[in-house]
């Protein structure tokens, strides 16, 4: 499980085994348990709760998207259908006497689906991330923001620990913008054999796009906000303080760097609904109200953009947002924070465009989730972003919007430049705006002991389910994890 030595290995994945198959029978017997409850509820209602369950989780999306993509009455008034949608199939439950029915139905799925999780988690191959012996760094450079993440660098006393193993440290000061990327630079020309930054990652990528530049170790310390990039490094992001273990007792590790126009990123870029928004001045002081106030114009106002995406051999059409990653998420909840990458060096960027233009098509992504039309998730290795339609960047390729999706070589001319958030930090970007990927270009020089490691939940593929089930494992698996 630990390093071992130059080119040694530790596991990122768990073994299959006994409690494999163990977790996904019991996953497989309740799901035919909730099949077993209905059956026998059908005279008594048990068709009205899947029914009743399913309208008014249709009804709910729908006043979701009037809520979002309106101003005025009728935002108001889709709050209301959101809210009493699922309200009106609780009551309608417990009148009728059904809502033992529905709890256990619930309880059956919601066990199946843990289970099953589990399971296929347990199953999935070890796959060893290789990591490297470290030097202790002799000549260290940290940057670091104050005010990052709420003021964590002063509450955790980063900086005198930071120098007291050694370090030289630079603190950001807020009231004067620096560019720390120059800082960096000038870090190498003076001897400095480690670079890293304890801030959010914004601040991360530029330092990392100097240290892969000059192929120093980089070092992460989860001083910001949300920390993506900490949390897919396995690092405790409660005590940014234990990331300087690494400075006395590190190892390495090799991953992929993103680049976009240019730039370097760590998670994600953003394109359409999201780096608009971002774009406001007013977004950092009230980033609910100001998505509130802006989204309906950006989601269906006429001369709205739209976005072409060529990604590898295919072409994504007239999308209302996209999300590039530095390496795939396991599950698009990355869109509420929620995602986690299972690796960072496999080589390949992740891809989600989101594309819902009506109630319809927001309740066909609320039952169908990743089937829906509305919703692409793939990988890629070069993703080339175009504008269509107009909007403040004086594009006008408004005759693509409607070229539909998934058809090679489809897509606008779009050019002139786009809102782009990269890693959070809203920019603009000349079209097309081309992202790639540079593998296992960043040295990241981390602890021996990152108590954040874990493994992703897969998604639930019930035919790998039932082959690992019923002893088939090897077989059905053989082609999902190569």
């Amino acid at each position: 499980m630990g390093q071992d030595g130059r080119g040694g290995t530790r596991a990122t994945g768990s073994g299959g085994g006994a409690a494999a198959r163990l977790l996904a029978r019991l996953a497989v017997l309740a799901a035919i348990g909730s099949l077993v409850v209905l059956v026998l509820a059908v005279g008594d209602g048990g068709l009205v709760v899947v029914v009743a369950g399913l309208l008014g989780l249709v009804v709910c999306a729908a006043g979701l998207w009037w809520f979002l993509a309106h101003h005025g009455a009728v935002r108001l008034i889709g709050a209301l259908v959101a809210v009493a949608a699922p309200v009106g199939v609780v009551v309608l439950f417990t009148q009728d006497g059904l809502w033992r029915t529905a709890l256990v139905l619930v309880l059956c799925w919601a066990v199946a689906l843990a289970c099953a999780r589990a399971a296929l988690r347990r199953a999935r191959p070890r796959r060893s991330s290789r990591t490297f012996a470290a030097a202790r760094p002799r000549r260290a450079y940290l940057i670091m923001n104050p005010k990052s993440g709420g003021g964590k660098v002063g509450r955790f006393g980063l900086v005198e620990r930071a120098e007291a193993l050694g370090a030289r440290v630079t603190v950001l000061d807020p009231s004067a913008p620096a560019d720390v990327a120059a800082l960096a630079r000038e870090a190498v020309a003076g001897g400095a054999d480690l670079l890293g930054v304890a801030g959010g990652d914004g601040t991360q990528a530029l330092v990392a796009a100097v240290a892969a530049e000059h192929d120093l170790p980089f070092l992460v310390i989860s001083a910001g906000t949300r920390n993506h990039f900490a949390m897919d490094l396995g690092l405790d992001r409660a005590d940014p303080a234990r990331c300087l273990d690494a400075l006395t007792d590190g190892e390495e590790l090799r991953i992929d760097l993103g680049d976009v126009g240019g730039r370097a990123f760590v998670n994600t870029v953003s394109f359409g609904v999201y780096a608009d928004v971002v774009q406001r001045p007013e977004y950092r002081d009230d980033k609910a109200g100001t998505a509130l106030t802006l989204i309906p114009d950006l989601l269906v106002g006429e001369g709205v953009r739209r976005l072409d995406a060529r990604i590898d051999g295919t072409t994504l059409s007239s999308q209302q947002a996209l999300l590039v990653s530095n390496n795939a998420y396991t599950s698009p909840d990355v869109l509420g924070g929620g995602g986690r990458r299972a690796s960072l060096d496999d080589g390949e960027l992740g891809v989600l465009g989101i594309r819902v233009e009506s109630a319809a098509e927001a309740a066909d992504l609320a039952v169908r989730g990743s089937q829906s039309t509305g919703l692409t998730v793939t990988s890629a290795r070069r993703v080339e972003v175009r504008s269509v339609g107009t909007s403040d960047s004086g594009t006008d390729d408004s005759s693509a919007g409607d070229s539909g999706r998934d058809r090679p070589d489809a897509g606008s001319a779009g050019t002139g430049d786009i809102p782009v958030a990269v890693d959070g930090e809203a920019l603009r970007m000349s079209t097309p705006v081309v992202c790639t990927l540079r593998p296992g270009a960043l040295r990241v020089l981390v602890p021996r002991d990152r108590p954040g490691v874990v493994v992703p939940a897969p998604p639930v593929d019930w035919r790998r389910l039932l082959d690992l089930a019923f002893g088939r494992r090897q077989r059905s698996s053989a082609g999902q994890d190569s």
